[in-house]
């Protein structure tokens, strides 16, 4: 195949080489089943709009299809388990893929910057959603996230702009660093009771977030969780949280109110700080800040 470079030893496609437009990735090359699609091997081709991967394709590397500008259609087989660390990295003319019911995890900054991109459904088996896997996705407005994920990745969906609403899986213990950090069109959010803690600014500057139920199973909001988030007006802490870190609800302005339960024995620098609408603010003796 004089498109392809490829490795007969490890079935593994090297590199691209061609210029077509539709690319249709063969079962095997010269006899040899096609099993790997290599580290970096489309690189930069930007000139594929689709690109079909076969069944006899069991592992997609790192970078495989980094910055291909007009890849808009991708057909995955459900052979694959692991979509890798940058796999559509800045391909920003995407606009819907379907993972494969296969999938088990999701690597780190896989959909970076895959600016076009809309929707997107995640599978039942996916556990792990990496480290920036949706950062910068603006045209996301709605996302599934199923329950069988157990672990979410700081800055996963970051500036994620368009984003409306989201439920966090029943099993993930952590909204972690600036996970939905700059999601400035999120309204709502909900959350499960396995959750015990807000990491550091997990919902910075999601103005338009309007109403937060935290469950009573979170023992720390921490720096800058909810910093900037303009619309809240009500939030009710549980008895569970013991810590409120710095300037967690900074720039809240339209909070009015808030409870703070005896469980709380400590509360950050600034942490209610500029919230200019706040008329009651109770903080329990015992209390260090």
């Amino acid at each position: 195949m004089k498109d392809f470079e490829f490795e007969k030893k490890t079935g593994t496609i090297v590199d691209y080489i061609g210029e077509e437009s539709n690319v249709i990735i063969p079962s095997e090359i010269d006899g040899v089943a096609v099993t790997t699609i290599g580290d970096s091997a489309f690189w930069g081709c930007e000139s594929i709009e689709s690109i079909t991967i076969p069944n006899s394709v069991t592992s997609i590397c790192a970078n495989a299809f980094v910055s291909c500008r007009l890849l808009k259609n991708v057909n995955m087989p459900d052979s694959i388990t692991i979509i890798s660390d940058k796999t559509f990295y800045n391909c920003n003319s995407i606009k819907n893929i379907t993972i494969p019911d296969s999938v088990t995890e999701i690597g780190e900054d896989a959909f970076y910057y895959c600016n076009s991109l809309e929707s997107i459904t995640i599978p039942d088996g996916v556990t792990s959603i990496g480290k920036g896997a949706f950062d910068n996705c603006f045209s996301l407005k709605s996302v599934t996230i199923p329950n069988s994920v157990t672990n979410i990745g700081a800055f996963a969906f970051f500036n994620c702009i368009s984003l409306r609403s989201v439920t966090i899986p029943d099993c993930v213990t952590n909204i972690p660093y600036c996970a939905f950090a700059h999601c400035t069109s999120l309204e709502s959010v909900t959350i499960p009771n396995s959750v015990i803690s807000f990491e550091e600014c997990a919902f910075e500057f999601c103005k338009f977030l309007q109403n937060v139920v935290i469950p009573d199973s979170v023992k720390t909001i921490g720096y800058r969780a909810f910093d900037c988030c303009e619309s809240l007006t009500t939030i009710d802490i549980p008895n569970s949280v013991t810590t409120i870190g710095e300037f967690a609800f900074m720039g809240c302005r339209s909070l009015k109110s808030i409870n703070i339960p005896d469980s709380v024995k400590s509360i950050g620098k600034g942490a209610f700080s500029l919230c200019r609408s706040l008329k009651n603010l109770n903080i329990p003796d015992g209390v260090s800040y």
